[in-house]
């Protein structure tokens, strides 16, 4: 492992080790400071976060923008202080900590037994509204995350995400897919963060107003199993809890090919992503370059795990 890779590894273990143990009030303060300081110094990540507002909010001042990434890096480091210190929250905390609207489109379908795809974009804190579930509703959930590097920092955030009542797959290998599709034939529920393509094979959609690809699998898991597909947003409201809505179903299309509906599919999911961040932008937590325009040559930005 490199003198970087221990670096890294070393930061989100303190976090973990660490932030937990802070009342929350100073965590709040600890992770608002950070956010700051860092939008101060003005690096490629909150060059790149303004670059991504200015297609969510268009014509928005240079000066608008800027104050869009400060509250925006002040909701991520909000992410991360609040999940550093999830694995400490009691029942009640996360209970109270996450208030969804609409929460019958999941409900109903986990009732009905057909199995259930929730596809979420990088907004608020997805690792909090996934311990709710667990936690409030008593529902287990399959999910899949990116093999990070180092590799242990991958098992950190294993470890952390199944202590919260989920099940972690790897994003490569070839096996997430059907391990995916037999938990909803079986009933179960799958959460996926679905707005950004990690493979360059996703399926090419128009997201305020521009070309991007997003992934192919919560369509083509609804189409091959049945499962009901549930685009869903979340944000923070400037309270200590987390507001988010479960959208309407996205139907399969009746006719068409299989490529013709799920392209049709995952715009209906960019489309309701997209009504979803332009109302709160500033939970947007999109660091990375995403719009086909930006792509070339692929970059090699470090992706939120």
């Amino acid at each position: 492992m490199s003198a970087r890779d221990r670096l890294t590894d070393g930061l989100y273990g303190l976090g973990w080790g660490v932030v937990k143990k802070l009342p929350e009030p100073v965590a709040v303060r600890l992770g608002r400071g950070i956010a700051d300081l860092t939008w101060k110094q003005r690096g490629k990540g909150v060059l790149r976060l303004e670059s991504n507002y200015a297609r969510v909010v268009p014509g928005a001042s240079p000066e608008r923008l800027a104050e869009l990434s400060r509250a925006g890096l002040r909701s991520y480091l909000r992410y991360w202080m609040e999940s550093f210190r999830l694995p400490a929250w009691s029942a009640e905390r996360i209970r109270d900590g996450f208030a969804p609207k609409d929460l019958h489109h999941l409900t109903d379908g986990l009732a009905a037994g057909r199995g259930v795809v929730l596809a979420l974009p990088h907004m608020a804190n997805w690792d909090l509204a996934g311990a709710w579930v667990t936690t409030v509703l008593g529902t287990p959930f399959t999910t899949v995350a990116e093999r990070l590097k180092p590799e242990t920092l991958y098992d950190r955030f294993v470890a952390y995400r199944e202590g919260l009542g989920m099940e972690v797959l790897p994003h490569s290998g070839g096996t997430a897919f059907g391990t995916l599709a037999r938990r909803l034939r079986d009933g179960g529920l799958v959460c996926l963060v679905a707005e950004r393509d990690l493979s360059s094979s996703g399926v090419e959609v128009t997201f305020f107003g521009e070309a991007t690809r997003m992934p192919a699998g919560p369509a083509l898991l609804a189409q091959q199993t049945g499962a009901l597909l549930l685009p869903a947003t979340l944000w923070y409201d400037g309270s200590p809890v987390m507001r988010g809505r479960v959208h309407p179903p996205v139907e399969v299309p009746e006719s068409g090919t299989r490529a013709e509906k799920t392209s049709a599919m995952t715009q209906a999911l960019a489309d309701t992503f997209a009504t979803g961040i332009a109302e709160h932008p500033e939970d947007w937590h999109m660091l990375q370059r995403l719009w086909l325009a930006d792509l070339e040559p692929r970059p090699s930005d470090g992706e939120r795990p």
